[in-house]
C-alpha cells in the first residue's frame, strides 16, 4: 500500500475547502496594517481631511438657510417686543396716575394743617386781644416749675472740702 495519499474535503462544487485557522497571533495583522498605511497613508490623511472640510462647508450652509427661515419668527418676535413695550407703557401711565393722586391727596392734607395751623393763630390773637393769653399762662407756670427744680438742685454745704486753705 502507498502511504502518500492525501485527504481533502471537497464541497459539491469539487473545490478544496479551507479550514480557518484557530490560533491566529496578531503579528499577521498589524503587519498587514502597517503595509497599507505605509503604502496609502498619505493618500487617507488628503481624503480624510477634505471630507472634514466638506462637512464644515455643509454646516455653515445649512446655519445660512435656518436663519434666512427665521427672519418670519423675527417679524413675530418684533411683535412681541411692541405688545410688551406698550403693556410696559399702559403700566407706566396706571403707575402715573396712582402717584399723582397721592400727591394730590397729600397736597391737600397739607392744606388743611397749614388752615388748621393759620385758625389756631386766628383764635390765639382773639384771646390775646381779649387778655386770655394762653401761651402766657403756660409760659408763667413753666417758669414757676423751673425756679423750683434750681432751688431744689442747690449743692449741699456739708461737705468737707477737698482742700484746706
Amino acid at each position: 500500500m502507498d502511504d502518500d495519499v492525501e485527504i481533502l474535503d471537497v464541497d459539491d462544487d469539487n473545490s478544496p475547502r479551507q479550514v480557518p485557522l484557530k490560533n491566529q497571533d496578531l503579528s499577521q495583522l498589524s503587519f498587514t496594517v502597517g503595509e497599507f498605511l505605509s503604502l496609502y497613508g498619505w493618500y487617507l490623511l488628503a481624503v480624510t481631511v477634505t471630507v472634514l472640510l466638506v462637512i464644515q462647508h455643509l454646516r455653515k450652509r445649512r446655519t445660512g438657510q435656518s436663519r434666512q427661515d427665521s427672519v418670519p419668527q423675527n417679524l413675530q418676535d418684533a411683535s412681541l417686543v411692541t405688545k410688551r413695550q406698550e403693556a410696559m407703557e399702559a403700566a407706566r401711565r396706571r403707575m402715573q396716575a396712582e402717584l399723582d393722586a397721592k400727591a394730590a391727596a397729600f397736597k391737600e392734607k397739607q392744606r388743611q394743617q397749614e388752615e388748621e395751623k393759620r385758625r389756631q393763630k386766628i383764635e390765639e390773637w382773639e384771646s390775646m386781644k381779649q387778655g386770655k393769653s394762653s401761651k402766657g399762662h403756660k409760659l408763667s407756670e413753666n417758669t414757676e416749675d423751673a425756679s423750683a427744680a434750681a432751688a431744689g438742685l442747690k449743692p449741699k454745704t456739708d461737705k468737707k472740702p477737698l482742700r484746706s486753705n
